[in-house]
C-alpha cells in the first residue's frame, strides 16, 4: 500500500531534479510534470495553468519559462508571453520563442531602437528573420536608406533571396514607389519572383496604382487559372471597372514584420512540427489582428493538432464582412465536427448556406460532411444545389458529382449514380478513384465485368500501392473466375492494408476458390478480428462453420467447386 505513494516521491524528485530544482520542491514537480504533459497533447490552456503554478514555485528556472511561453504564444496571449520573455532576458536566457515574442512586441508598439539595440546584442530568431526584421525595424523609425541595405543583405544570402526581394519591393510600395517595387515583381531588377496569394493581390494592387489594371487582371488570371475566391472575383471586378486599387498589403512597419512571419509559418506548414509553425503564425496575427492568412493558418495548425475548439475560437475572429468569412466559417463547422458537435456543425453549414445560397463550396462542405454521417439523400440535396450553380463543366467539379454519385448509389438510385461517375470521368477521365468505385460497383453486382476489368486495371496504374483499389482487381478476377490470378492481387491488397476486414475476407474467399482451405479459414478468422460490419461478420461466422459454398448455396448463387454443384444436383 506504501510503494505507489513511495514511486511518486521518487518520480517528483526526478523530475525537479531534470529540471535542475532541489529534489525537496515537491510543490514544483507536480504541476511541472503535469505541464508536460499538457504540452506533449498541444494543450495549451493546462499547460499555461500548469507552468504558471510552477513558477510560483521558481520563478527563474529556464525550462519553465521556456514552456509557459510556448503554451502562451500557442493560445495567442501575446502580452502574457511578453512578460515571462522580458524575464527571460532580464536572466540572461537565450531563447529563439522568446526573441520572436520580444521582436514581434517592439514592432507592434514601434519601438524599432530596441529591437534594434536587441539585434546588437545579440538576441536572435534565425539570420533570415533578424535580417528582415532588421529592415523594417529601419523603415519605421524612418531610415529607408538602411532599409534597403537591409533588404538587399537578405536578398544577397543563398537560399533567401526571394524573401529579401519581395520585403525590398513591399516597403518600396509602402512609400509610393510603385515603379521601384514594380521593377522587382516583374523580375525585371534581378529575376523572377514566385509569390504566393498574398503576393500576387500586393503586385495587382501596385499595377493597379501604376494604371495597369488591365496587366493586374492578367496576373491574377495567370496565377489563378481563373478559379477566383470571393475576394479575388471582387478584385478583379474592381480592375476591370477601372477602378484604381489602393495598396493596403503592407500600411506600415508593423504589417511588414507580420508579412515576415506569417511567411516562415507557411514554409513550415507541412514541413516542421505543427506547435513550432504556430508560434510563428500568432507573431503574425499579434502584429497584424486583421491578418486574413495568418488567422486561417492558425486555426489549421489548431485543428492538425487536435486542439478543435481553440480552433473554433479563431476562425470565429474573422468577421461576416471579411472575404474570407465563407472558408472560415467552414473551417470551424469541420472542427466543430471533429471535436464531437456533429449536430452543431451541420447547423453551421446550414445556416452559411441560407446566407450564401449562391456559393457553391458551401453547398459542397455541406454535403460533404453530411455524406461522412452517412445521411445520403440530405447530402445528394447540397451537392445537386451546388451543381445547379455552376455556369460550365470544369475539371474541378469531378469531385461533386463521384460525391453525389457516391449518395446516390448509396440510396439504392443506381441510374443517377452511374450518370454521375460518368459524368466524374468526363472531367476527369483518369481520376483512379473514380475508376475504381464504378469499376467494383459492377463487381458487386455482376454486371458490365469486362468493362469493370478495365476501369479497374486503370485505377491501379495510376494507384499500384493503394490497397483499395488492387483488392477492386483481385476481386473482379475472382469474379471472372481467374482464382490464381485473383489471389495473387489479393494477397497484395493484403500487405499493403493488413488489418482491412473486406480485403482480408475477399482474400480468404479466393484461397478457398483455389482449394486452399486452411488458408481461408486462418484469413476469415483475421478478417473477424479486424471488426467488419454486423452483416458481413454473421457472413464470414457462416463461411467458417459451412465453408464457402454452402454460403454461396445458402444464398442462392452457384458454389464455386463442381463436387458442391454435384451435391446440391444430387440432393
Amino acid at each position: 500500500m506504501t510503494a505507489r505513494p513511495f514511486t511518486l516521491r521518487l518520480a517528483a524528485a526526478a523530475v525537479a531534479l531534470l529540471v535542475g530544482l532541489p529534489a525537496t520542491a515537491q510543490g514544483l514537480a507536480g504541476p511541472y510534470l503535469a505541464g508536460q504533459v499538457a504540452a506533449q497533447n498541444n494543450d495549451f490552456e493546462a499547460a499555461t495553468t500548469y507552468f504558471s503554478q510552477a513558477l510560483i514555485v521558481d520563478s527563474s528556472n529556464p525550462v519553465i519559462m521556456e514552456n509557459a511561453l510556448r503554451a502562451y504564444v500557442g493560445l495567442g496571449r501575446i502580452e502574457q508571453a511578453v512578460a515571462i520573455a522580458r524575464r527571460m532576458q532580464g536572466l540572461g536566457q537565450v531563447s529563439q520563442v522568446a526573441a520572436m515574442v520580444l521582436f514581434a512586441d517592439h514592432m507592434k508598439k514601434g519601438n524599432y531602437p530596441a529591437l534594434l539595440d536587441d539585434l546588437t546584442a545579440g538576441v536572435s530568431v534565425g539570420p533570415m528573420v533578424d535580417g528582415l526584421l532588421k529592415a523594417w525595424a529601419q523603415f519605421g523609425a524612418g531610415r529607408m536608406s538602411e532599409a534597403l541595405e537591409s533588404f538587399d543583405e537578405v536578398a544577397a544570402t543563398r537560399g533567401v533571396e526571394m524573401f529579401g526581394l519581395y520585403h525590398k519591393a513591399l516597403a518600396l510600395a509602402a512609400v509610393g514607389d510603385m515603379e521601384g517595387a514594380e521593377e522587382i515583381l516583374s523580375g525585371r531588377a534581378a529575376g523572377p519572383i514566385q509569390l504566393d496569394r498574398r503576393g500576387v493581390i500586393a503586385y495587382a494592387q501596385i499595377l493597379s496604382q501604376l494604371e495597369r489594371n488591365a496587366d493586374a487582371v492578367e496576373l491574377i488570371d495567370k496565377s489563378f487559372a481563373g478559379r477566383l475566391d470571393e475576394e479575388l472575383a471582387a478584385i478583379k471586378a474592381a480592375l476591370e471597372a477601372g477602378e484604381t486599387l489602393p495598396f493596403t498589403a503592407v500600411p506600415d512597419a508593423a504589417a511588414g514584420a507580420a508579412e515576415v512571419f506569417f511567411a516562415v509559418a507557411g514554409a513550415l506548414d507541412g514541413e516542421a512540427n505543427d506547435a513550432y509553425a504556430l508560434m510563428y503564425s500568432r507573431m503574425a496575427e499579434y502584429l497584424r489582428p486583421d491578418h486574413v492568412g495568418a488567422i486561417l493558418l492558425s486555426a489549421g495548425l489548431l485543428e492538425r493538432m487536435g486542439r478543435h475548439e481553440l480552433a473554433t475560437e479563431t476562425y470565429l475572429r474573422i468577421p461576416p464582412d471579411s472575404p474570407a468569412y465563407v472558408p472560415a466559417t467552414i473551417g470551424r463547422a469541420e472542427a466543430l465536427h471533429a471535436s464531437g458537435k456533429v449536430e452543431e456543425a451541420i447547423a453551421t453549414l446550414r445556416a452559411l448556406a441560407e446566407e450564401h445560397p449562391d456559393n457553391p463550396s458551401v453547398h459542397v462542405s455541406l454535403g460533404d460532411m453530411l455524406r461522412r454521417e452517412e445521411r445520403y439523400a440530405e447530402a445528394a440535396e447540397g451537392y445537386s444545389r451546388a451543381i445547379a450553380l455552376y455556369d460550365e463543366p470544369e475539371r474541378g467539379q469531378w469531385v461533386v458529382y463521384f460525391g453525389r454519385g457516391i449518395c446516390y448509389e448509396r440510396t439504392g438510385e443506381w441510374e443517377k449514380a452511374e450518370a454521375d461517375f460518368r459524368k466524374a470521368l468526363e472531367l476527369e477521365p483518369d481520376q483512379p478513384q473514380v475508376l475504381n468505385y464504378l469499376g467494383y460497383s459492377y463487381v458487386e453486382m455482376n454486371i458490365n465485368l469486362d468493362e469493370a476489368m478495365d476501369l479497374i486495371k486503370r485505377a491501379v496504374e495510376a494507384r499500384p500501392d493503394s490497397g483499395y483499389i488492387v483488392d477492386s482487381l483481385g476481386w473482379v478476377q475472382f469474379r471472372l473466375g481467374d482464382y490464381e490470378q485473383a489471389v495473387v492481387n489479393l494477397e497484395r491488397a493484403a500487405e499493403l492494408m493488413p488489418t482491412d476486414p473486406i480485403i482480408n475476407d475477399h482474400l480468404g474467399d479466393a484461397y478457398w476458390a483455389v482449394g486452399r482451405e486452411r488458408e481461408a479459414r486462418v484469413q476469415w478468422k483475421r478478417a473477424l478480428s479486424f471488426n467488419p460490419e454486423p452483416d458481413e461478420a454473421d457472413r464470414i461466422r457462416r463461411k467458417l462453420e459451412v465453408g464457402l459454398d454452402a454460403v454461396l448455396i445458402e444464398e442462392g448463387a452457384q458454389p464455386i467447386r463442381a463436387s458442391a454443384r454435384e451435391d446440391v444436383q444430387g440432393n
